[in-house]
C-alpha cells in the first residue's frame, strides 16, 4: 500500500470529494430504514403519512444524485490516475540504462505500459474509495442493528464473519496469482513483437506456423496464469452467498420468532432486514473491491519493478535539471592543438557476465581529424562507440573530452556535441521531417533539404508529393537499408555535432552512393572530426589515422600506406578487399 500512495497523491483533491459523498451517501443510506420504519408505524397509529414519505423520497433522490457524482469522480480520477501511472513508468523506461534494455525483452516493458497500468483503473481509486464508503456504511448498519435488537446481530455477526474469513484466506494468494498472471502477459507480448519485427525474415524462411505455435505457447500460458487467478477470485463469491444467505435465514428465523413473543415489534424486524441489507451490499462490494485491489497490487509490483530501476545519472530527477547544461562541456580544441579532441586511456570493458570485450584500448581523436576503426568482427569496435555515447560503464582507463574524464561531464550535454549513427540506422515511425528533426528541433526546411542532398537522399524523397512529410513506414520499412542509412546519417549532420560516430556507414550502400558519402564525408570532417568504424577499407583508406583492433586490444595504427607495411592484419583485409 506504501507504493499505492505516490500514485493517489497527485488525485487526493477528486478522492477526498469523492470520500465526502460516500460519507453523506452512507449516512442517506442509513437513514431509509429508519424512515420506512417510522412509515410503518404512522400506519399503524394512523399519523399522516405525507410528511414521512417525503422525506424517504427526498432521501432516495439525493442517494442517487450522489451515487452518480461520486462515480463521475472515481471514474475520471481513476483515467488520471493511469495516465499519471503511464507518463511515469514510459519516462523512466526511456531513461533507463541502456544496460537494461540488454537485459530484458521489450515486449514485456511494453506491457507494463499497456496492460499493467490498465489493471489500476478500477482497482486503485474503485477499490480504495469502495471499501472506506462501503466500511462506514457496514459500520453504520451494524450500529443501528445493535440499537434494534442485539440478538439479531449475534446472528448476523456469525455468519457474516465466516464468510470475510474465507474471503480474506483467498485474497491473499490473489495478488501473487496476478503478478504471475501479467508476468505471463508481458512474455505474450515480447513474443509478438519478437516475430513481428522479423515478419518477412519469417514468411521467407517458411517459419510462420513454427512462430505461431510459439506465441500460441506463450498465450496458453498467460491463460493458464488467468485461469488460477479467477479459480481464487470465483471461490470469493460463493463464500459471500452463503455468508449472506445464512445470514438473511437465521435473521427471518430468529426474528420470526421474536416477533411472536412480542420482543420485537413488526417494524423494528423490518428495519433491522433493511439494515441487513445494508450491512451485506456494501460488504459484498467491499469484498469485490479488495479482490480486485489485489489484482491491481500484483500489476503495482511489477510496475515498481521499473520505476525502482535507476535512470543515467544524468537522468536522476535530483541531478538532471542542473548538470544537463552544455556549457559544463568544454568547447572542443581548435585543429591543430595539441590536446585532443577525444581520448581513450587505457580503456577496457567487460560485461557483466564477465565476457571480456576491451582489454586496454588507447587512441586519440584530434580536432578535425578522420580516425577509423578497423578490424575483424568482434574485435570490439562498435563497442568504443557505445563507450564513447555513455551507454556502459567503463572496465578500467578512462575517456577524455577536450582533456576532461567524461565520468566529471553531464552525459546528457556531451551527447549534444557527438552525432551517433549506429551500424542498424535505426529510422522511426513517421516521416522525413520527423526524423530529421529528431536531433536538430529548430532546423528549417532549407536546412533539412541541403543535409537530404548532401547525403544523396533529395531524390528519394522529391519522388512523393507530401516532400518532407512522407511515410517512412514502421521502422523505415518504406526506404531501403541505403536509404535508411543515409537518413540516419543525415540527421546526424544536421545537429552540427563537434565529432560524429559512425558505425559501419557504406554496410548497405552500393558504390555509387558510397562515393557520394565518402565526399560528404570529406567536406563534414572540415569543422568537425569523425570516427569512423569500417569493413569496407575503401571507405576509410583516407583517413588521418586508421586504429586496427583484434581480440578487444590495438594490434596496429597509422595511415593506410604506412599499416599496409607494418600490420599483418591490416594487409591481410586489405589483401580481401582488392586495395593492395
Amino acid at each position: 500500500m506504501k507504493d499505492l500512495l505516490p500514485l493517489l497523491r497527485p488525485h487526493r483533491r477528486p478522492l477526498l470529494a469523492a470520500g465526502a459523498l460516500s460519507l453523506v451517501a452512507a449516512a442517506a443510506a442509513l437513514a431509509q430504514p429508519a424512515l420506512v420504519s417510522a412509515t410503518i408505524r404512522a400506519v399503524g397509529a394512523g399519523d399522516p403519512l405525507l410528511p414521512v414519505v417525503l422525506a424517504l423520497v427526498a432521501v432516495l433522490l439525493a442517494s442517487a444524485g450522489l451515487g452518480a457524482v461520486q462515480q463521475f469522480l472515481l471514474q475520471r480520477t481513476a483515467e488520471g490516475v493511469v495516465l499519471t501511472t503511464r507518463r511515469t513508468v514510459a519516462d523512466r523506461l526511456l531513461r533507463l540504462e541502456i544496460a537494461e534494455y540488454d537485459r530484458r525483452r521489450s515486449g514485456d516493458l511494453i506491457s507494463r505500459v499497456g496492460a499493467d497500468t490498465t489493471l489500476l483503473r478500477a482497482t486503485v481509486t474503485s477499490g480504495v474509495v469502495e471499501i472506506a464508503g462501503s466500511t462506514v456504511v457496514a459500520v453504520g448498519a451494524l450500529v443501528a442493528m445493535a440499537l434494534v435488537d442485539g440478538w439479531l446481530l449475534l446472528v448476523t455477526v456469525g455468519a457474516v464473519g465466516v464468510g470475510l474469513a474465507v474471503v480474506v484466506t483467498v485474497s491473499r494468494g490473489v495478488r501473487r496469482a496476478s503478478q504471475e498472471a501479467q508476468a505471463a502477459v508481458g512474455a505474450m507480448t515480447a513474443t509478438v513483437e519478437r516475430a513481428l519485427s522479423a515478419v518477412r525474415t519469417i514468411r521467407a524462411s517458411g517459419a510462420t506456423a513454427r512462430e505461431v505455435g510459439v506465441v500460441g505457447e506463450a498465450a496458453g500460458e498467460a491463460y493458464a496464469a488467468g485461469v488460477r487467478v479467477a479459480r481464487l477470485q470465483a471461490l470469493v463469491a460463493p463464500a459471500g452467498q452463503v455468508a449472506v444467505q445464512g445470514a438473511f435465514l437465521a435473521v427471518l428465523g430468529l426474528g420470526g420468532y421474536r416477533v411472536a413473543t412480542g420482543s420485537i415489534a413488526v417494524a423494528d424486524l423490518v428495519a433491522f432486514i433493511l439494515y441487513l441489507f445494508l450491512l451485506v451490499m456494501p460488504l459484498g462490494q467491499a469484498i469485490g473491491a479488495w479482490t480486485q485491489l489485489q489484482t491491481g497490487l500484483g500489476a503495482l509490483a511489477r510496475l515498481r519493478e521499473i520505476l525502482d530501476l535507476a535512470p543515467e545519472a544524468d537522468d536522476r530527477p535530483e541531478r538532471g535539471g542542473a548538470l544537463a547544461r552544455s556549457r559544463d562541456v568544454p568547447r572542443a580544441p581548435q585543429p591543430g592543438d595539441p590536446t585532443p579532441l577525444l581520448a581513450l586511456e587505457d580503456v577496457s570493458f567487460a560485461y557483466p557476465d564477465g565476457t571480456q570485450v576491451l582489454r586496454e584500448v588507447s587512441m586519440t581523436v584530434p580536432a578535425g581529424a578522420r580516425v577509423a576503426l578497423v578490424g575483424p568482427s568482434g574485435a570490439g569496435k562498435s563497442t568504443v562507440l557505445a563507450l564513447v555515447e555513455g551507454f556502459y560503464p567503463l572496465s578500467g582507463g578512462c575517456i577524455r573530452w577536450a582533456g576532461t574524464d567524461v565520468r566529471e561531464l553531464p552525459r546528457a550535454a556531451l551527447r549534444a556535441r557527438l552525432g551517433y549513427v549506429e551500424q542498424e540506422a535505426p529510422v522511426l515511425a513517421g516521416s522525413v521531417r520527423e526524423n530529421l528533426l529528431l536531433a536538430a528541433p529548430g532546423s528549417t526546411d532549407d536546412e533539412l533539404w541541403a543535409v537530404l542532398a548532401d547525403v544523396g537522399l533529395t531524390g528519394v524523397v522529391r519522388r512523393s508529393p507530401r516532400g518532407l512529410d512522407v511515410s517512412v513506414g514502421d521502422e523505415g520499412v518504406l526506404l531501403s537499408g541505403g536509404e535508411r542509412q543515409r537518413l540516419a546519417i543525415a540527421r546526424s549532420l544536421l545537429a552540427r555535432p563537434a565529432l560524429l560516430l559512425l558505425d559501419e556507414p557504406t554496410a548497405s550502400l552500393d558504390a555509387r552512393n558510397e562515393g557520394l558519402l565518402r565526399d560528404t564525408l570529406a567536406a563534414a570532417s572540415a569543422d568537425r572530426a569523425l570516427l569512423v568504424v569500417a569493413h569496407r577499407l575503401s571507405t576509410v583508406r583516407d583517413s588521418d589515422q586508421i586504429v586496427v583492433l583484434d581480440g578487444g586490444r590495438v594490434v596496429g595504427r597509422g595511415t593506410h600506406d604506412e599499416l599496409l607495411e607494418t600490420s599483418d592484419l591490416y594487409r591481410e583485409l586489405a589483401a580481401a578487399q582488392l586495395l593492395v
